[in-house]
């Protein structure tokens, strides 16, 4: 599947551009693991069909009631080809897909040092809803 090549580039660059010293080897076991026809994926080509940005939903099940719905595996877009919507259509395709399937809610993940993500998802009117709380071991 040509797909998932490309996917792990993405995946890729999405981590190194906040954590740039991690190589994310890792990375190709996730996308073995989550990404299978059941897990949609979207593309956001330029003219000239290269591609510049992707959107990948998954599901997950709500902890509190137990419902199935929606989760963005990883939302990417190339940082020269940002703040020109494609993000916003990639987002705005993800939920008229996850309505079609009866979803009440979609989720995603956001790091806390990612403050433009943060206030773009915000924008989008997406809102805290739980920590992920870590401890480092030693």
């Amino acid at each position: 599947m040509i797909d998932r090549p490309l996917l792990l580039k993405f995946l890729h660059r999405s981590y190194q551009e906040l954590y740039p010293e991690t190589g994310f080897d890792h990375l190709r076991t996730t996308l073995n693991h989550y990404f299978t026809v059941d897990t949609p994926l979207w593309w956001v080509r330029t003219e000239t069909e290269q591609v510049v940005g992707c959107l990948w939903l998954g599901n997950s099940v709500d902890q509190i009631s137990g419902d199935r719905h929606s989760h963005i595996f990883l939302l990417y877009v190339m940082p020269e080809y940002r703040r020109q919507g494609l993000g916003s259509a990639l987002m705005a395709t993800a939920e008229r897909y996850a309505k079609t399937k009866g979803d009440r809610q979609i989720t995603l993940q956001v790091f806390t040092n990612n403050q433009t993500a943060q206030s773009f998802y915000q924008s989008l009117t997406y809102q805290p809803h739980a920590i992920l709380m870590r401890k480092i071991l030693p």
